[in-house]
C-alpha cells in the first residue's frame, strides 16, 4: 500500500497548504480518504482524479469534503462517475449537492459497516466523536492495515477498532494545554496514547492547525509514542 499525503491542515490550510485529503494506493485501487480545501489540485499532480476507484469521507465539514464541488466539474467533463462513502448528516449543503449530482454516487455509511472493494481489499468503518456524525476507517488490504481516524476525540471503543494497525493516520490538533473533554479533536499526546493502547506500528499526526507549533505537537505525543511522525503534505509512505 502507498499513501499519499496531499492534505493535512485543519481546519484551515496553512499558507500554500490544504486541508484533509489522503490517497491510499492498494490491491490495484486508488482509494481518496477526504477532499478538503486545495485537495483537488495536489491529487491532480499524483493521479488522475476521475480514475478514482472511491472516495471516503469521515464527514461533512467543508476542511474535509469542500473540493468535492470543483470535482464535480473535472468529472463531468470527464464523462465519470465515483462512488462516495460518507456519513448521514442532514444539516450538511455540501452533502446534499454530492447526493444530487449525477457523477457521484453517494452511499451511507456508519460504524461497523464493513465494504468489499475486492476479495483483497476491505474498508471497515469506525467510530469518531465530534460535533457532527463522523466515522473513521481501517483499510485492509495486501496483508497489511491503514486505520484513519479522521475528526474525533476519545472513545473508549477505538483502540480497538484500530488495533494491530500498520500505519495510524490520527488526528492530533492540540497541544496538552488547549485540550478539553469537550473538544472536537484529540491532542496529539491523546493520539499517541490510542497508538500505544491500540499497538500500532506507526502514528502520523495530522490534521494540524497552522496556529500552533508542529514541533510542539511532535515532542508531547513523542514522550508517549517513540514511532511517530508529522503529516507532510508531498509525503508518500508505504506500507
Amino acid at each position: 500500500m502507498r499513501l499519499h499525503l496531499l492534505g493535512v491542515s485543519g481546519p484551515y490550510p496553512a499558507s500554500g497548504g490544504a486541508t484533509s485529503g489522503y490517497l491510499l494506493e492498494a490491491g490495484g485501487k486508488a482509494l481518496q480518504f477526504d477532499f478538503g480545501s486545495g485537495v483537488l489540485s495536489r491529487l491532480t499532480a499524483v493521479f488522475p482524479p476521475e480514475d478514482l476507484d472511491a472516495l471516503f469521507l469521515s464527514h461533512w465539514h467543508f476542511d474535509h469534503c469542500s473540493d468535492l464541488l470543483p470535482l464535480i466539474y473535472r468529472l463531468e467533463a470527464a464523462g465519470r462517475r465515483i462512488p462516495v462513502y460518507g456519513p448521514e448528516d442532514a444539516s450538511s449543503a455540501v452533502r446534499k449537492i454530492v447526493e444530487n449530482a449525477a457523477c457521484f454516487e453517494l452511499q451511507t455509511v456508519s460504524p461497523d459497516s464493513r465494504i468489499l472493494l475486492s476479495s483483497d481489499i476491505q474498508i471497515l468503518v469506525g467510530p469518531a466523536r465530534h460535533p457532527v456524525p463522523g466515522v473513521g476507517y481501517r483499510v485492509e488490504a495486501e496483508g497489511k492495515a491503514l486505520g484513519y481516524t479522521g475528526d474525533t476525540n476519545t472513545l473508549p471503543s477505538l483502540a480497538d477498532f484500530y488495533r494491530g494497525c500498520d500505519l495510524l493516520l490520527a488526528d492530533g490538533l492540540f497541544p496538552r494545554a488547549d485540550w478539553a473533554e469537550g473538544k472536537p479533536h484529540l491532542s496529539a499526546a491523546l493520539a499517541a496514547e490510542l497508538a500505544r493502547d491500540a499497538g500500532v506500528g506507526q502514528l502520523v499526526l495530522t490534521h494540524l492547525n497552522p496556529a500552533y507549533a508542529p514541533e510542539l505537537l511532535l515532542r508531547e505525543a513523542q514522550s508517549l509514542f517513540p514511532r511517530v511522525r508529522l503529516a507532510e503534505a508531498g509525503t508518500e509512505l508505504s506500507l
